[in-house]
């Protein structure tokens, strides 16, 4: 459940995001697996969330800020869907049941 919530750490400091799941799993991959796999599927997630992010930010900067038109709507949506998909994801890991994250690039295994 941490290694969800931890993502929320991305309200102090940008990377935080990435960084909490990616400590949890690194502590715990080798003494726990369901927390370690359950980090590892929140570090993908929001990879793959900071990799669209980025791209909307370039998709606005080559538009000269007409993009943003486009780019905020999405980033607004994906924001909602980020901070439910992880809450659900932690109740999910709570009650002991793998959660995997939809539309996420599985980078680190």
């Amino acid at each position: 459940m941490i290694a969800h919530l931890s993502a929320f750490s991305a309200f102090v400091t940008v990377i935080g995001c990435v960084l909490g799941p990616l400590v949890v799993w690194l502590v715990k991959r080798d003494t726990m697996p369901f927390a370690a796999e359950q980090a590892r599927e929140a570090l993908n997630f929001n990879i793959t969330l900071a990799i669209v992010f980025a791209g909307l930010v370039i998709l606005t900067i080559i538009t000269f800020g007409i993009g943003v038109v486009l780019t905020w709507p999405v980033g607004a949506l994906l924001f909602v869907a980020w901070i439910v998909l992880t809450i659900v994801a932690a109740i999910k890991a709570h009650e002991g049941t793998a959660y995997r994250y939809p539309f996420t690039l599985r980078l680190v295994s």
